[in-house]
């Protein structure tokens, strides 16, 4: 079951200043961070209440880390979404649902922060997350990294 929506996710070439307006700014705080290998910073997730959340990458450590071969486009101003989430519950059951009316499910798999996740694009292409947390979710228990660093 779609529970709600879970996140919206923004990538920036300005990852500094977009977190400072987004903490600094509106008041959220930084559930976790996302590093690289090499522990560089690439992006957040913002708690806005609740388990709803704001989740920032740079662009392009974004793209090293999972661009797997795909085009590093330049961003134009206002066109930073990168998608968004839905929270669900029954995750396997809620595949086997859209898949039988005609949906495209791809990607299935747990991802970095222990959500599990299975992406789907909607038909003007914008694609569209559904995660469903577990008990080692990031989202519930954070990373032990949210300084700014």
């Amino acid at each position: 079951m779609i529970r709600k929506l879970a996140h919206l996710c923004l990538v920036s070439d300005q990852l500094d200043v977009m977190l400072d307006f987004y903490t600094q700014k509106l008041g959220f705080e930084i559930k976790f961070n996302f590093r690289t290998p090499k522990g560089q910073l690439f992006g957040a997730y913002l708690s806005t209440g609740d388990t709803t959340f704001v989740e920032i990458f740079d662009r392009v450590l974004k793209h090293e880390m999972w661009g797997k071969g795909a085009e590093l486009t330049p961003l134009k101003q206002g066109d930073q979404m990168n998608h968004f989430c839905f929270e669900v519950t029954g995750m396997k059951e809620q595949i086997a649902l859209l898949e039988s009316r005609g949906v495209k499910i791809r990607n299935v798999k747990t991802a970095m922060d222990h959500s599990h996740q299975a992406w789907l694009s909607d038909p003007d292409g914008n694609s569209i997350e559904l995660m469903e947390y577990t008990a080692a979710s990031w989202q519930f228990l954070g990373n032990g990294d949210n300084a700014r660093t």
